[in-house]
């Protein structure tokens, strides 16, 4: 079965909702490709690697995460810019790309994802857009929660502001580059937060706080809304969809 591009645009966008969302760059069909659809590949970010996989896995669309544009950005097609681009075009393959409304949408989402692979359930939302979550988790201190997600998501965390035999009750988290958000974790009631990256910032305030952050890796923790969208939307369309994790240690 097959579909054809405005068709997938329209499902992707009445899913997600990017009208909902003041964003970083655009949502939706960035760049244009061949009409008829039968494959998709799904990716965090729209990296060469993952193009060239892509045309590898002879995909008509790609669906990321992190996308080509961003507001502020050098305008000019040169570079690498011009190097994935021009394999969109010239392979006609469709790139998609949502943002924040990857990482909020409540069931497929990257921190609705995240929770899922932690086995935590968000309850409550906090920060800008309501973008952060919590909900209750249960964790002797924050070192068994630190082991707990380096367990899942396969890689070593960092933990800072690690009060001792303080039990862990309440779980912030929000995918990615949220470090911004610690202090709205903790004025929500967290007793540790979860996000990808820390900032040089976020140590003392831990530390200050009695409030341990975990900074899990930006690609590590938003590994799994784009290919739960995707796999959603090629299920309900008769799609193919295969997921391809081009590694990234940051």
């Amino acid at each position: 079965m097959s579909t054809n591009r405005p068709s997938l645009l329209s499902a992707f966008d009445e899913l997600l909702q990017p009208e909902r969302f003041k964003d970083y760059g655009p949502n939706g069909l960035q760049v244009e490709g061949k009409e008829h659809i039968t494959r998709i590949v799904s990716g965090v970010t729209a990296s060469r690697a993952l193009i060239e996989a892509a045309i590898a896995a002879r995909a008509d669309a790609i669906f990321v995460h992190h996308g080509l544009f961003w507001r502020g950005m050098d305008g000019r097609i040169t570079g690498w810019m011009k190097q994935r681009i021009q394999l969109l075009l010239a392979h006609d393959v469709n790139l998609f790309a949502y943002h924040l409304p990857l990482d909020a949408h409540p069931t497929l989402g990257n921190n609705a994802q995240l929770g899922r692979v932690l086995g935590l359930g968000a309850d409550a939302r906090f920060g800008d857009q309501d973008l952060g979550v919590i909900g209750n988790g249960s964790f002797a201190d924050a070192d068994a929660l630190a082991r707990h997600v380096e367990a899942a998501l396969g890689r070593k965390v960092v933990l800072a502001g690690v009060p001792a035999d303080k039990p862990i009750r309440r779980v912030a988290w929000c995918t990615g580059g949220a470090q911004g958000f610690f202090e709205g974790a903790i004025a929500a009631g967290a007793d540790a937060f979860i996000t990808g990256e820390i900032s040089e910032p976020q140590a003392h305030l831990a530390r200050e706080t009695g409030v341990a952050f975990i900074a899990a890796g930006h690609h590590a923790t938003e590994r799994y809304g784009a290919p739960a969208v995707a796999a959603h939307m090629a299920q309900q369309l008769g799609l193919t969809h295969e997921f391809i994790d081009i590694d990234n240690p940051a």
